[in-house]
């Protein structure tokens, strides 16, 4: 249902509303990933950010110089991303918890210096202007309908994809690995295999979402991909349920909308006048997001995905005393 009305947003909102939903389809992907690392495999990481940089400059790279179509360039960048989130994760992840948390930040801050100093390929702080790709097979679309509609096919496909590997024999093996790591080791699970293949899948997810983000905004830049957007792809994982999908795509839009409305936008009938000014003053925005996310945290303490869950439970509850 909320595919459906999302396949309608670009013929009825204006550019800009349409725009910022493109980026929060795009954040979805992300938090996808990290979802997969954290919520999952419970491979706690705040260095996302670094692969969603990966993927972005290897997929404008290979557009820029590489001559290939977008299409492909998108694949090969979030495999080249899968490959390095696969072989960092092999030495990384023999730490646990905090530890593991701090290796991934160090990750965070060091991509985009890396970017940087590679300025011969990367344009180095200037970044990299992309074009926009056309609307194929003759499409009667806008490019940037084109890429809102294309987001939203990646994610679905990329939600399929990621729903049967926690639903088969390789999301139950991560699973056991995140809930008792010594019985599924002594059932015969390779726990360090699935943690590194885990942790790259993870970090290809995140690669296509930075290669779509990039495609989006027509540019990438090294200081994009700092810190703060790892701390709002966790935001996004917690509003939206950690351990879980269904709720993954309203975090997303809440990351992507909250920090609009916190500065007044559009708040006309849902806030008094004495808080929109307020919205106003030097770190109005900040507190105001501060202020809705701790509200949400104690309405929705798993998220939206978990009152979904919830739901689920009370209907099937229902339906099982009406049977008796």
């Amino acid at each position: 249902m909320l595919i459906g009305a999302l396949a309608f947003v670009p013929m009825l909102v204006p550019r800009y509303p349409r725009f910022v939903l493109s980026l929060a389809l795009v954040n979805a992907i992300a938090a996808m990933g990290v979802n997969l690392s954290m919520g999952y495999a419970g491979l706690v990481s705040v260095g996302h950010a670094g692969f969603a940089g990966v993927g972005a400059y290897a997929t404008a790279l290979l557009l820029q110089h590489g001559g290939l179509s977008y299409w492909l360039a998108l694949v090969v960048g979030a495999l080249f991303t899968a490959v390095v989130g696969f072989l960092i994760g092999i030495p990384a992840l023999r730490l646990e918890g905090l530890y593991l948390a701090i290796a991934t930040f160090s990750l965070a801050l060091a991509v985009p210096q890396i970017l940087k100093r590679l300025d011969g390929w990367t344009g180095g702080s200037q970044g990299i202007v992309l074009a926009k790709p056309r609307a194929p097979f003759g499409l009667p679309l806008t490019s940037d309908q084109w890429l809102y509609f294309l987001t939203l096919g990646v994610l679905v496909l990329l939600f399929v994809l990621c729903w049967n590997l926690l639903r088969g024999r390789t999301g139950r093996a991560i699973v056991a690995i995140r809930d008792n790591p010594i019985a599924a080791g002594a059932m015969g699970i390779n726990g360090a295999l699935y943690k590194s293949l885990t942790f790259g899948i993870s970090a290809g997810y995140t690669g296509v979402a930075g290669a779509l983000g990039g495609l989006v905004v027509a540019f990438v830049a090294p200081d994009t991909f700092n810190v703060f957007l790892s701390i709002t792809f966790l935001v996004g994982i917690v509003v939206g349920g950690l351990g879980g999908l269904s709720g993954l795509v309203f975090g997303a839009i809440f990351v992507a909308f909250l920090p609009l409305w916190a500065q007044g936008q559009d708040l006309g009938s849902l806030l008094p006048n004495r808080i929109i000014e307020e919205t106003q003053k030097p770190g109005g925005p900040a507190i105001v997001y501060g202020v809705v996310l701790i509200l949400l945290m104690f309405v929705l303490p798993n998220g939206v995905g978990g009152l979904f869950r919830r739901i689920g439970q009370l209907i099937s509850s229902r339906r099982y005393s009406r049977s008796e």
